[in-house]
């Protein structure tokens, strides 16, 4: 396998300007957005998504996959992501895998095989009130999977056990599963600059956006005829925007709860990320390529 690589860390840290950037300088990479919403047309302003000159000089992937009114799932998109990786490779090339959405991060590089839904399954499994009772039947069904989770978890002790009977196989051989590290040949940098410098620059790429277009942009989507489906409707700014828009709710009160849910998405990103040892972390002051020649000295080496 190709020694693969990956830029992970908080929003609004960098991290997309670097990548190309980093790409520029090697030569031999096409870039991968591990962005739930970039695989949306259309919706450009609001997730920041490369431009079309960007797009031109290095391969991006895995952005403008589906219209604003279909569903999208992580199921998709690591089909997706596999395929890219796949031709990337024919090529003789390497991946880069950019963004901040840690499920799909490990979905790719840790090959998680995501199990579907089976909903009469889980639906009898709901009626045991007995959480210990349905850890003990996971127990002998899949050993394994008992062994990851807290007996009293209710919720991952119903979904393995869900997947387990509804699939016919053991919910542990779909993968080592989420908030497991195994060896990986990717190579991972994380890009961390401190918290006032990440508000800072959430604040300023979101007044750039506003600037940009993003409430006509939103404007633009909810009048299609298709409309937003309910994923595209969720996402961080459309959803505040949507509520001036729709719900009166006073533009300045809509922007300052974007503001503030992307400083708590912000911090999600950085409490997952700092779980995973195999993040090799660049620290910043507040210019994040200030680490680039760091991270080319790591990837080019053996």
């Amino acid at each position: 396998m190709q020694r693969h690589l990956a830029l992970v860390g908080p929003t609004a840290s960098g991290k997309s300007a670097l990548a190309l950037e980093l790409a520029r300088r090697l030569g031999d990479v096409e870039l991968l957005s591990a962005d739930s919403m970039q695989v949306y047309r259309g919706m450009d302003v609001g997730t920041a998504k490369p431009s079309p000159a960007e797009r031109g000089e290095v391969p991006h992937h895995l952005i403008d996959l589906a219209d604003p009114s279909e569903e999208w799932s992580v199921a998709r998109w690591t089909e997706e992501a596999h395929a890219a990786i796949a031709a990337i490779e024919r090529r003789g090339r390497r991946a880069l895998l950019v963004g901040g959405t840690g499920l799909y991060f490990q979905a790719v590089v840790d090959e998680l095989r995501l199990p579907g839904r089976y909903p009469s399954a889980k639906a009898s499994l709901e009626d045991e009130p007995d959480t210990a009772a349905l850890h003990r039947r996971l127990r002998e069904l899949d050993p394994l999977a008992a062994s990851r989770m807290e007996p009293s978890n209710r919720r991952r002790v119903i979904r393995a056990l869900e997947v387990t009977l509804g699939s016919g196989r053991p919910f542990s051989s779909f993968g080592p599963g989420i908030g497991r590290y195994p060896p990986t040949p990717w190579r991972v940098a994380g890009l961390w600059l401190p918290r006032p410098v990440v508000a800072a620059r959430i604040a300023e790429r979101l007044a750039a956006m506003v600037r940009l277009g993003l409430v006509e942009e939103v404007d633009e989507l909810r009048r299609r005829p298709a409309g937003l489906s309910r994923t595209a409707r969720q996402a961080l700014g459309y959803r505040e925007v949507l509520a001036h828009l729709e719900a009166g709710v006073p533009l300045e009160t809509a922007l300052n709860e974007v503001e503030r849910r992307t400083r708590a998405f912000a911090r999600r990103q950085r409490v997952w990320w700092r779980r995973d040892p195999r993040v090799c972390w660049y620290g910043a002051a507040d210019n994040p390529f200030a680490v680039m020649a760091q991270i080319l000295g790591n990837w080019k080496a053996p």
